[in-house]
């Protein structure tokens, strides 16, 4: 008989105000994508989706910023006040990925 694993998915509860401001980053950040969609249907010329795109990897790199500061000043300073020292690893992780 196979065992079953249970799996543990860590959560983050975050305020009204956090929760908000990442949703409307990324429906605005949706909003552009699907406008590019609609340049590349219409026969947009080349450099002007281009400018596009520069402008939704600047949005997806501000939500970025905005998620990992948040994500520092909580989870990661709660985790280190209670002893769980294996975040400081998962940040470092984190940060290499992101810096590629």
């Amino acid at each position: 008989m196979e065992e079953i694993k249970e799996c543990c998915h860590k959560k983050k509860e975050r305020s009204e105000k956090e929760y908000k401001d990442l949703i409307h980053r990324l429906n605005r950040i949706e909003g552009q994508v699907r406008g590019i969609k609609k340049m590349v249907e219409s026969d947009t010329y080349c450099t002007d989706i281009l400018v596009q795109v520069s402008a939704v990897n600047a949005a997806l790199n501000s939500f970025n910023k905005v998620l990992l500061a948040n994500h520092i000043r909580t989870c990661v300073a709660n985790d280190i006040r209670d002893g769980k020292e294996e975040t400081i690893d998962e940040l470092v992780a984190t940060l290499q990925k992101l810096m590629r």
